[in-house]
């Protein structure tokens, strides 16, 4: 539990820019150096932090923890995930307040920016080389993309509609 415990408070404390961008870091710490998980199954549990209520980091954080240890895992990995993140809120808050009007803190956030968007994109890349096994989930993918960016249409909507045409499929399909 002490090791599940200091897992996800390393995670936590490298998770800059919010659960998206601690995709790559779960995978190293959890599926490549520890073997708590296989990438499959990280990736499902990540998709449906997702679609849950709360934070993704946090609701990742409790599937892993309930997977190893049932409830005192969940527990002891949510409290890990958010040990460090609540500690450095409250810092930052603190000073955030002294030293906005600064031009070097606004330059300090445009290059954590820029770092968060490549650990998102990093991200994205692995679970599209993971998820994309044939036409058929490419076509989905690209659908789901499509319609979000250019139709607008609510995530919550795109999730739904992705289950129910897989679920179709999955009986159709030979």
């Amino acid at each position: 539990m002490f090791e599940l415990y200091l897992t996800f408070v390393k995670i936590g404390s490298l998770m800059i820019g919010g659960g998206y961008s601690m995709l790559p870091l779960l995978i190293r710490e959890l599926v490549d150096k520890r073997g708590w998980t296989s990438e499959e199954e990280l990736l499902n549990y990540f998709s449906v932090a997702q679609c849950t209520p709360g934070v993704i980091a946090v609701n990742t954080a409790t599937f892993i923890g309930y997977k190893l240890k049932k409830v005192g895992g969940a527990i002891v990995a949510t409290l890990g995930i958010i040990t460090v993140p609540m500690v450095l809120i409250v810092l930052i808050a603190t000073l955030l307040n002294q030293v906005w009007q600064y031009p070097i803190v606004n330059h300090i956030f445009a290059g954590i920016r820029v770092a968060v968007a490549a650990l998102i994109f990093s991200a994205v890349i692995r679970l599209v080389r993971s998820s994309i096994k044939d036409w058929f989930s490419a076509l989905l993918c690209v659908a789901a993309f499509a319609l979000m960016v250019f139709g607008g249409v609510s995530p919550i909507f795109i999730v739904l509609g992705a289950v129910l045409i897989a679920l179709v499929w999955g009986r159709i399909r030979p």
